[in-house]
């Protein structure tokens, strides 16, 4: 079985940083991308961030410049390290990863975490 666990999400006000990690754990021959998502409330999940296992990066506009994503392919982990945290950015903060579980199967599946909440407020 695959888990993708999120921490580090809490209360900060406007301006703060937080940083995110995913840790991927379980039976796993490789991660190709690695992605957060956030949804807030009565809202649909958006992308914010994705990085492949090479450290190609992709960012939503909205915060671009605020947000980095990187990763540490040994300990299968993903980070989202944001800065100028502002009120919108309030959402639940999923990690995602395609993993190709087995040396002997180029079959990918995308797992998902159980997300962390973020709220941004003063």
């Amino acid at each position: 079985q695959v888990q993708l666990v999120e921490s580090g999400g809490g209360l900060v006000q406007p301006g703060g940083s937080l940083r995110l990690s995913c840790v991927a754990s379980g039976s796993i021959f490789s991660i190709d991308v690695m992605g957060w998502y956030r949804q807030a409330p009565g809202k649909q999940r958006d992308l914010v961030a994705t990085i492949t296992s090479v450290g190609t990066t992709n960012y939503a506009d909205s915060v671009k410049g605020r947000f980095t994503i990187s990763r540490d392919n040994a300990k299968n982990t993903a980070y989202l390290q944001m800065h100028s945290l502002k009120p919108e950015d309030t959402a639940v903060y999923y990690c995602n990863a395609d993993i190709r579980r087995y040396s002997y199967s180029s079959v990918r599946n995308r797992y998902w975490g159980q997300g962390t909440q973020v709220t941004v407020s003063s």
